[in-house]
């Protein structure tokens, strides 16, 4: 029976695509952004046992193989487990079946238009987002991805097939700025940009922008709006430190993204035909 790692599902969120949806976050992620605020769900829990010692409420232990537990029942969400992780991991991952995240789905089902899967990068289980989609869409639900785009669509359809939708990050367009920011290639995320285009599964697209980067922030906008026009939506956010790696708050900013600064972008990405841009 396949399994997943599943960081959290969130039964009602209205920043997940349109309408009000159940998100379904997935552990682990090839990339390591410098300005993530969800760290935590890079990678898997290594069963160093640090989070088991703070844990003030008892809610981690150690079983008989040496693995961290975690006693959803005991735990207080303080969240002092993540903040005491040195590997950017999370203690309170659920290794989940389609049917048991379907059996939390379903409690949300009157109230919600559909699941988007998000995570860390829910692509990694390709083969669980196909069977999970295909259940929730007999429920009547429609099915939106949220993605790094390090999954290569264009070469495994078959996921598009069973969505209605991809929500892709496009974080930087020059080689050298995207290296910095993601540790990651931005060779196949452009390469999604351009195909989910073509066969009409691109709902949204989503660029950070940061503060004192006009030549980086306005090479991604112009590149990204040249290319989808009016065809989907175009998320401009604004850079917050809150959640990010102290390490790299110094690296990125201290503060957050002057509002006006980035509606600066947003006029300019509707100038070029993306009239679809907003600021949050």
């Amino acid at each position: 029976m396949t399994r997943a790692p599943v960081n959290k599902i969130i039964p009602f969120s209205n920043v997940d695509g349109p309408g009000n949806r159940c998100a379904v976050f997935f552990q682990g992620c090839p990339f390591n952004c410098l300005f993530c605020h969800n760290p935590e769900t890079i990678h898997l829990c290594e069963n160093c046992g640090r989070c088991v010692k703070g844990c003030k409420a008892g809610a981690l232990g150690i079983d008989g193989k040496g693995q961290v537990v975690w006693d959803s029942a005991r735990c207080v969400q303080c969240d002092t487990c993540l903040r005491l992780c040195p590997h950017d991991a999370s203690p309170k991952v659920r290794w989940m079946t389609v049917e048991d995240v379907l059996r939390e789905v379903r409690r949300a089902v009157p109230y919600i238009e559909g699941i988007t899967t998000s995570g860390g990068e829910c692509t990694l289980y390709n083969d669980f987002l196909i069977e999970l989609f295909t259940r929730v869409h007999t429920l009547g639900k429609s099915c939106l991805i949220d993605s790094n785009g390090s999954f290569d669509f264009e070469a495994n359809p078959r996921v598009l097939s069973v969505s209605e939708g991809v929500m892709l990050d496009v974080k930087a367009v020059e080689e050298k700025w995207s290296g910095e920011l993601i540790s990651h290639s931005r060779e196949t995320v452009l390469k999604n940009l351009d195909y989910l285009l073509s066969v009409g599964k691109l709902y949204e697209v989503r660029t950070i922008l940061f503060p004192d980067r006009d030549r980086e922030n306005e090479e991604t906008v112009r590149y990204v709006a040249r290319r989808i026009g009016g065809a989907c939506f175009y998320k401009l956010i604004r850079y917050r430190p809150f959640g990010v790696r102290e390490k790299y708050q110094k690296l990125l900013g201290e503060f957050e993204t002057d509002a006006e600064y980035a509606r600066h972008f947003a006029e300019l990405a509707r100038a070029l035909g993306a009239d679809k841009a907003y600021v949050v």
